[in-house]
């Protein structure tokens, strides 16, 4: 074989190897739609849903932080009824099937003597020795009653109306406010009537 014709081989085979790559590569032409590229995100849709509810200044957290306090708290422990003097309460409902991320999708705001009667509800519920062992499996929604005295301070209480039926204080918030909450007990029927009202 002789130097020229090789030479035109190995040039052939460049220009090949040269139009084939820019092939698989599109073009900078704007004239001609883009090749399709892969992507690093995936197209099957997310496992999570999107989550429910919203922040606020009221009701700032979502259902897995109350679902912890609520599960920290000792059984046993406390005080049998609360000193503490509400001039207001918000009650943050979570619905049913709160999971995850998700917020109250409720809230309701009771002042002066409506916010001390429900008081008056979550005090006369005896508290219990001992965490309940014995739990129904229906779902309903949970409840975080956030009670407000003239001073700023927070009183916040769990209730859950299915289950177990807890109903725990697992906060005292402002200045001043130190002390031992109240001991954990269990929701009863007049408290969750009066929760459901709207």
């Amino acid at each position: 074989m002789s130097a020229l014709r090789t030479r035109g081989l190995i040039g052939a085979t460049l220009v090949v190897a040269v139009l084939g790559f820019a092939a698989a590569c599109g073009t900078e032409n704007a004239s001609s739609p883009p090749a399709a590229q892969p992507t690093d995100t995936p197209t099957t849709p997310s496992l999570s849903p999107t989550p429910s509810g919203t922040p606020s200044m009221d009701c700032p957290e979502t259902i897995t932080a109350v679902r912890t306090a609520t599960d920290k708290v000792v059984w046993g422990q406390g005080v049998a009824t609360s000193a503490f003097h509400p001039v207001s309460v918000t009650i943050c409902q979570f619905d049913a099937q709160a999971a995850g991320q998700d917020y109250a999708t409720v809230k309701t705001k009771r002042n002066g003597k409506q916010a001390t009667e429900l008081f008056a509800l979550v005090n006369a519920a005896k508290p219990v020795a001992k965490k309940p062992s014995i739990c129904t499996k229906e779902l309903g929604p949970t409840y975080v009653l956030r009670f407000t005295d003239n001073d700023r301070g927070v009183l916040s209480f769990t209730a859950e109306a299915f289950g177990c039926h807890r109903l725990v204080a697992t906060s005292l918030e402002g200045q001043g406010k130190p002390g031992t909450l109240p001991a954990p007990r269990q929701v009863t029927a007049e408290l969750t009537k009066s929760l459901g009202l709207r």
